[in-house]
């Protein structure tokens, strides 16, 4: 199951309007760059060539591959909105386990649960209790953090399964390596499309257009 990521992790939320190649190297996640580079470079070393403007371009044709970078001088939004992968991902995980959210109603048990997913991911689980999937409960809210995280994750790489070449990598590019993104089940696969398709709904009414 992958490591839950707290609110420590930086944003990496797309711009709301057309990404560059250059713009969305500054976006890709660390461990990316590590897994090619060179693993033993510190963060801050990673996150100083990921700034530096010459490298850019270079950096994010090592990850998406010259054709990709070149066929992408306008790439727009991409098919997330613009929107952090990680707060897609949770947005599905907690209708995933919404069953179990619905059930963690004292305050003890609320504040680390809303601390990990955030309060949106919460009320969207409460909203679409009737497309919950998991039946079983949780009820350690660290644990059900933990499974949201890793069932969001999940469907939302079964879900990129359908999306092209390129807006599949800009999304993956921005997780960290090893996510339940890069192994969904049957079982994801077979929820993924319900459950995005009310994410993205609701991510789309909340961004506006382009």
């Amino acid at each position: 199951m992958a490591v839950l990521m707290t609110s420590t992790e930086p944003n990496r939320s797309l711009s709301p309007h057309s990404v560059r190649p250059r713009e969305f190297t500054a976006l890709i996640h660390p461990s990316r760059f590590a897994a090619r580079l060179d693993a033993s470079l510190s963060p801050s070393t990673l996150l100083q060539l990921q700034k530096t403007p010459r490298l850019q371009e270079r950096l994010a044709g090592l990850l998406l591959g010259s054709e990709l970078v070149s066929n992408g001088s306008n790439w727009g939004r991409g098919v997330l909105l613009g929107h952090d992968p990680r707060h897609v991902a949770l947005l599905a995980g907690s209708i995933w386990h919404a069953r179990s959210v619905l059930k963690l109603v004292s305050k003890h048990d609320l504040a680390p649960l809303i601390g990990n997913i955030g309060a949106e991911a919460h009320s969207f689980a409460i909203r679409y209790l009737s497309s919950a999937v998991a039946t079983e409960a949780i009820v350690d809210p660290e644990q059900l953090s933990r499974g949201i995280e890793h069932d969001g994750y999940a469907c939302l790489g079964a879900w990129l399964q359908q999306a092209s070449e390129l807006d599949r990598a800009r999304v993956l590019l921005c997780l960290p390596v090893g996510t339940a993104a890069e192994r969904p089940t049957a079982e994801h696969h077979k929820a993924a499309g319900q459950l995005l398709s009310l994410v993205m709904a609701h991510l789309a009414a909340e961004t506006g257009p382009a």
